[in-house]
């Protein structure tokens, strides 16, 4: 039987993180995310999230709100027979462009939590998981596994104490891989590395992100000097607008590098194995535009000998970090301050989850909380209007 979208609606979400995160790009002590429910004809409901920065892709909250009330949706959601037509269908969805964007990104925020909530509510429906997405569109990817590894993250932490501190945690978490934020201004780096590679021991594997803050001159001998820790991979060491010259980089330092803020679309994908710049993608769901748009990026990196990992965002609730699961990579943490949902996915251990089952329940698995978020900032459930709602669609033709 043939079901068909009946709603959708979208929610701009300010959560408070646990504590202010900082690294060379932004600090933040807050997030404000896209929420997108989506419902359908016979009452089932999925939810989708995306997370807008304007660093990143050049999206902001209010852009990303916007472009969901512009964009003619209602035209491009189709009566699917079955779970596969679904997929098709999310694959093809577009948001109305932004004039100048020639990376062709600057909706992924947006487009992602709407994918998302299209396939979490089908995926529901049809008794199909998100796993399925990736049998069906790249079966060369998909390896169930029972555990997921997570990565440690060290960010600010600059005071002798600190470093030594967030070390320790790591090591204690047994987190077999650990990235370290450098480049932030006023902080000594090769420091900050000394004392974490002493604590952490030299087993573990240790990655710098950089997040765009050195200089083109500078890359290559700031790589350098961090080269005696035994790095394994440098990301993002300059901004987006100097990617042309790590080409030149990777070869005078013979570390791997790892693109994030220049990789959200597969035109930059395309542009950096032209110009030779990178040796890895780190994905992100919402930079990247969604579930789909990120396994075809991940395809074209196979293709290409390229190799890859599944970031977070800062601020991602656990719509994100279940559907980002099923892509089975490692990926960050996330540091909310309270939870919109209920992971219902597996159970925790240090430095990995353990799937029960492909993620437990159908579509995400996850189920919504409707009760409990801050007052007039908007989410399903929450009391009050939703702050920067887009018009429900009723019966969208």
């Amino acid at each position: 039987m043939r079901v068909k979208v009946s709603e959708l609606t979208a929610y701009q979400v300010r959560i408070p993180l646990r504590k202010t995160v900082r690294h060379a790009s932004h600090t933040r002590d807050s997030t404000e995310n896209v929420v997108v429910r989506c419902v359908l004809q016979d009452g089932t409901e999925g939810f989708g999230e995306g997370v807008p920065r304007e660093y990143v892709t050049g999206e902001t909250i209010d852009e990303a709100i916007n472009s969901l009330r512009e964009s003619d949706l209602g035209a491009q959601l189709e009566s699917c027979p079955d779970f596969a037509h679904a997929v098709a269908m999310a694959e093809r969805l577009r948001l109305t462009p932004v004039p100048g964007d020639d990376r062709k990104c600057r909706r992924n925020a947006a487009r992602c939590a709407v994918e998302l909530a299209l396939l979490d509510a089908y995926g529901r429906h049809f008794g199909e998981t998100l796993g399925t997405v990736t049998k069906l569109l790249s079966p060369e990817l998909y390896e169930f596994r029972p555990w997921v590894r997570y990565s440690g993250v060290i960010l600010s932490a600059s005071t002798w104490f600190k470093v030594r501190a967030a070390a320790w945690r790591a090591r204690i978490y047994r987190f077999p891989n650990v990235k370290v934020k450098v480049g932030i201004p006023g902080q000594d780096d090769v420091f900050r590395l000394k004392n974490i590679r002493l604590r952490l021991g030299w087993q573990k594997d240790l990655r710098v992100d950089a997040n765009e803050a050195w200089p083109r001159a500078e890359a290559a001998e700031r790589i350098r000097a961090l080269q005696p820790f035994r790095i394994s991979v440098v990301e993002q060491p300059v901004p987006h607008a100097d990617v042309d010259v790590l080409r030149e980089v990777r070869q005078m330092v013979g570390v791997p590098i790892m693109l994030d803020e220049s990789l959200c679309s597969m035109i930059d994908a395309e542009r950096a194995l032209q110009q030779g710049s990178c040796d890895l993608y780190n994905l992100r769901l919402s930079k990247c535009g969604g579930f789909i748009p990120t396994l075809r990026l991940a395809q074209f990196a196979v293709k290409h000998g390229l190799g890859y990992q599944l970031g977070c965002q800062v601020g991602e609730t656990a719509l994100l970090s279940a559907a980002g699961r099923q892509v089975r990579h490692q990926r960050g943490r996330y540091t909310l301050s309270r939870r919109l949902l209920r992971p219902t996915s597996g159970s925790g251990n240090v430095g990995q989850i353990r799937h029960h089952v492909p993620l437990g329940r159908l579509g995400a698995g996850l189920r919504w909380r409707r009760a409990g978020n801050h007052r007039g900032q908007g989410a399903p459930g929450a009391d009050g209007d939703s702050a920067g709602a887009v018009e429900r669609m009723k019966d969208a033709e």
